[in-house]
C-alpha cells in the first residue's frame, strides 16, 4: 500500500510507475456507501457510486474516470449515479439488463419516468472491448437479482491484467436469487481480487436453516396471537421475506394476512416487470399462481392502503415495511400484541412508547457470504493481491489477520483516499498482520475473580456494543474461556421471559424448549452435542439435545 502519492496522481490520469492502481473514495458499509476508482494502464474505471457526499468526484470539470461500472441496484452501490451522471451526462455508465432496470428506485422522490435512462446495460458473460484493450464480462453475483462480479482484462503490450470486483456477493442460492457460480470463475488467473468483507470472519448456518428458524419464530408469534412487522430495505430482503413467507409450509394455505407496506412493495412491483430473469424456479412458481399480490390463495398478500389501519390487528397479521417507517402507526391501541423483528446487525433503538405491548427481536437472513465463503472464494481464485472493501474496519481486520490469506497472497485493507499499488509479478514485503490479542492478568479473591484487560482494547469499534450494558457472560470452550457481553435486548427478553414464568408458571414448567433448557444462556444454544450448539435461539424453540433446568437452576 502506498500513501506517498496523491489522490490526483490516480484521479487525473498522472504517471505512476505501476500497471495496476486502486483508490478508494470509500470502502465502509453502512454510512459511505462504496466507491473505487481503478486504474489499468491507461485505463480509469469507477467502480460503483454509492457516496453520500460526490464531493471528490466532481472538484473540477474533468470526469472522474473514463467509464463507471455498477455492480448492483442497492443505493450504498448506485445511490449517487443520478447526481453525477447530472454533473457529467457524457460520462459511460454501464451495468446488468436487470440492475439496469432496478436502479431508478433509488431515487424515490422523483417519478419514474422522470429518471433519465443514463445506464447502458451490458450481458452476462459475454466478454466486450468496453475501450481498446480494456475487456469487461459480468458474472452473476447472487445477493440481489442483476449483481455481478466484473472482470477487468487490460491487454498491455508486455503481458494481460485482470482484475475481478465481487461486488456484494453471496454463494447460496436465495428465494428469488440463484447464487455465485465459484466454477464460472474458476482458472481466471487473476491478478488482483477487490472482494467485500461485509460479515469479516463470521460463520453462519446453512441458508434454509436460517430461514426456518424465522419461520419457526413468526409462527410461534401468530400462534400467540400476536402480529408482526418486519422492518427491510425497499429492495432485495423484503422481496426475499415476502417470498419465504408464501411458500413455507408454516404459512402456506393459512388464513394469515401479509400486507406490505411503503417502498417494499414498489420494489415487488418491479421484480414482476423482471420475472424472464429470475429463476426457474420462481418462474414455474408465478406460472401457478401470483408470485406477490394474491387475494385468492392464502395466505393473502395486499399492498397496505390508510383505510386499512382501522383493522390492522384485529387479528394477527404480517406487516413488511420500510426499515425507516414511523412503526407506530402499527401498533395503535386495541390491535393487540406485536412482535417486531429486525435483521440482524441492524442496531435499532427500543421505543418505549408504543401504545400497545410490542416484542423486539432480530434474525439472521444473511444477504453476503460469511467468513468461509468469502476465503472460500479467495482460495478458488488464487490471486497475486486480495483487497477487502466493503465492511466496518474492524471486521475487515478480523479478515486481514487470517493467517491462511495472509500466507498465500498479497492483502490490503485501504482506507478512504489511500491510493493502493498493486505491483505483478514483483517481490512484495507483505505487511505485519495488526494486532488482535490482548495480554491481561487474572487475580482470584476469596469470592470473586478480577480479569484486568488494557483499555487499549476499548480502542475497538466492538467495545462499545460488548460492554453496552457492563454485564458479560463466560463459558468454557475447550480450555479456552470466552466472553461474550450481554446486549440491553437480551436483557429486556430475558426480563419478559421472567415475566411470562412468572404469569403462567405452569405452562412454562411444561414445556420442553429453548426456553426451560439448561444450555440456553442469552437466547443461545451452549451444548456442544446439539445442533443449535453456538446459535441464537428462540426461547419457544427446542431441539434433541434439550435438557431440562433442575429446580434449582429455575
Amino acid at each position: 500500500m502506498r500513501d506517498d502519492l496523491s489522490v490526483s496522481s490516480l484521479a487525473d490520469g498522472g504517471q505512476v510507475a505501476s500497471e495496476l492502481e486502486c483508490l478508494p473514495y470509500s470502502v465502509q458499509h453502512e454510512d459511505e456507501g462504496v466507491c473505487i476508482l481503478v486504474r489499468m494502464g491507461p485505463h480509469r474505471i469507477l467502480l460503483d457510486c454509492g457516496l453520500r457526499d460526490i464531493s471528490p468526484l466532481i472538484r473540477d470539470s474533468l470526469p472522474p474516470a473514463d467509464l463507471v461500472l455498477v455492480s448492483h441496484a442497492h443505493p450504498d452501490h448506485a445511490g449517487s449515479l443520478l447526481v453525477l451522471n447530472q454533473h457529467f451526462p457524457q460520462l459511460p455508465i454501464y451495468a446488468s439488463e436487470v440492475t439496469s432496470k432496478l436502479l431508478p428506485l433509488n431515487w424515490p422522490e422523483q417519478a419514474l419516468e422522470e429518471v433519465p435512462s443514463f445506464c447502458q446495460a451490458l450481458p452476462l458473460r459475454s466478454p466486450i472491448e468496453i475501450e481498446e484493450n480494456l475487456v469487461v464480462e459480468l458474472f452473476p453475483a447472487g445477493h440481489l437479482p442483476g449483481a455481478v462480479a466484473i472482470l477487468l482484462i487490460y491487454h498491455s503490450k508486455d503481458r494481460d491484467y485482470k482484475l475481478l470486483y465481487t461486488g456484494d456477493f453471496f454463494l447460496s442460492n436465495s428465494r428469488l436469487v440463484e447464487g455465485l457460480r465459484l466454477e464460472e470463475l474458476r482458472g481466471l488467473n487473476l491478478d488482483v481480487l477487490l472482494i467485500e468483507g461485509s460479515y469479516g470472519t463470521s460463520r453462519h448456518p446453512h441458508r434454509r436453516h436460517q430461514e426456518n428458524q424465522l419461520a419457526e419464530r413468526i409462527n410461534r408469534a401468530i400462534a400467540d396471537h400476536s402480529s408482526v412487522i418486519l422492518p427491510t430495505p425497499a429492495l432485495g430482503l423484503g422481496q426475499e421475506l415476502l417470498m419465504l413467507l408464501r411458500s413455507h409450509h408454516h404459512f402456506t394455505g393459512r388464513d394469515i394476512d401479509i400486507w406490505v407496506d411503503g417502498d417494499v412493495a414498489i420494489g415487488c412491483d418491479a421484480y414482476l416487470e423482471l420475472l424472464p430473469h429470475l429463476p426457474a424456479s420462481v418462474q414455474n412458481f408465478a406460472r401457478h399462481q401470483s408470485l406477490f399480490w394474491d387475494e385468492k390463495v392464502r395466505p393473502h398478500v395486499r399492498r397496505l392502503k390508510f383505510e386499512d389501519l382501522a383493522t390492522l390487528g384485529s387479528s394477527p397479521c404480517i406487516v413488511l415495511t420500510d426499515s425507516t417507517a414511523d412503526l407506530g402507526k402499527y401498533c395503535q391501541p386495541h390491535t393487540g400484541s406485536w412482535l417486531i423483528l429486525f435483521p440482524d446487525r441492524i442496531d435499532i433503538p427500543v421505543n418505549s412508547e408504543y401504545l400497545t405491548p410490542t416484542t423486539i427481536d432480530s434474525y439472521l437472513l444473511a444477504q453476503h457470504s460469511d467468513g468461509p465463503g468469502t476465503t472460500q472464494l479467495i482460495h478458488n481464485l488464487r490471486p497475486q493481491h486480495v483487497v477487502f472493501v466493503h465492511g466496518s474496519p474492524a471486521y475487515l481486520a478480523d479478515l486481514t489477520s487470517l493467517d491462511e490469506l495472509q500466507n498465500r497472497y498479497h492483502i490490503h485493507s485501504p482506507a478512504a483516499g489511500i491510493i493502493v499499488d498493486l505491483p505483478i509479478g514483483d517481490t512484495f514485503v507483505q505487511p505485519s498482520a495488526p494486532e488482535t490479542n490482548y495480554e491481561g492478568e487474572l487475580t482470584e479473591l476469596e469470592t470473586v475473580i478480577t480479569i484486568s484487560l488494557p483499555d487499549a482494547i476499548a480502542n475497538d469499534p466492538r467495545w462499545q456494543n460488548f460492554a453496552d450494558t457492563g454485564l458479560i457472560e463466560a463459558r468454557w470452550q475447550g480450555e479456552e474461556l470466552v466472553l461474550r457481553g450481554l446486549s440491553q435486548r437480551e436483557l429486556l427478553n430475558q426480563n419478559s421471559l421472567d415475566t411470562t414464568r412468572q404469569r403462567h408458571p405452569l405452562n412454562w414448567s411444561d414445556l420442553e424448549c429453548c426456553g426451560t433448557c439448561k444450555y440456553q444462556r442469552g437466547q443461545r444454544c451452549w451444548n456442544s452435542a446439539a445442533p443449535l450448539y453456538n446459535f441464537k435461539v428462540t426461547l419457544e424453540g427446542y431441539c434433541p439435545g434439550f435438557e431440562r433446568l433442575s429446580e434449582d437452576e429455575s
